[in-house]
């Protein structure tokens, strides 16, 4: 395993691996079972990036199902120190419009039953999850979002649902009244996870659709499955020079509270 390091990690879809020169994949063994695939490691811009798709190369894992730990640890065997985590999620706003990315920086979890730290004791660990996504990172995204002309919204909470199955309209129509912007089914607890080993962790949210809550109040169609690959489909090119243009622009050191995490979280 020595040979193989990274420093950037990315999670995503199968359309990622097309970002990578001369990539080799390379099966991980971890404490808390196998990842979701096979690990891509190659080099982008003269960096080397890990590359792991979050469902499985052919999308077995649903969300409940993805091996949050395995796929975390993984990337931290491998020396990854920053993880670069686009999704597809559903606006709660109708400000916020499919086809904008948001940059969240706050989280709202409505999971039940995933297995969402590492620390089980003997020593009590407490990481802080006042601020889920790395501040340096975010600021990356949200600029080169920009210059390369694409509609970014600079923050945004994600509330995080079980899944599989999509909100009903109470529940959607709940969340656009707490304020929320966007939801998804696989932030939580990926983001803390990475937090709990110190990496620096940063979501891209591409908006696919507009939630249940929204339509009910404006007529639209209510989400499904085969729009939101469509418009995945349409903006994969977007998120990919998106990505390629943060990992060549990449800060060379960390100074963020990240790569702190569990300096104050002992007991």
């Amino acid at each position: 395993m020595t040979e193989h390091r990274a420093e950037i990690g990315v999670f995503g879809g199968s359309g990622f691996y097309s970002l990578m020169e001369d990539f080799q994949e390379i099966k991980i063994e971890t404490p808390y079972g196998a990842p979701s695939d096979s690990v891509a490691i190659g080099t982008v811009a003269g960096k080397r990036v890990a590359f792991l798709p979050r469902h499985g190369k052919h999308h077995q894992y649903p969300p409940h199902m993805i091996p949050y730990l395995a796929n975390i640890y993984a990337m931290k065997k491998l020396g990854v120190t920053r993880i670069i985590g686009p999704t597809c999620v559903g606006s709660l706003q109708s400000s916020i419009k499919p086809g904008d990315f948001v940059v969240c920086d706050q989280f709202v979890d409505r999971t039940g039953g995933r297995k969402d730290t590492f620390y089980d004791g003997p020593i009590a660990t407490h990481v802080s999850s006042a601020e889920p996504y790395c501040p340096t990172l975010r600021k990356v995204a949200v600029e080169i979002g920009r210059e390369q002309g694409i509609t970014m919204h600079d923050g945004g909470t994600c509330v995080i649902i079980q899944g599989p199955r999509f909100s009903s309209r109470a529940e959607s129509s709940w969340f656009t009244k707490m304020g929320w912007h966007v939801v998804n089914m696989t932030q939580y607890p990926e983001c803390i996870l990475a937090l709990e080993q110190e990496i620096c962790y940063v979501n891209i949210a591409l908006i696919t659709d507009y939630d249940a809550g929204i339509v009910a109040e404006g007529g639209a169609e209510p989400v499904n499955a085969d729009e939101v690959v469509k418009v995945l489909i349409a903006n994969n090119e977007r998120v990919k020079n998106l990505i390629l243009e943060m990992i060549k622009r990449m800060p060379d050191t960390r100074d963020c509270c990240c790569a702190h995490a569990l300096e104050h979280a002992r007991m």
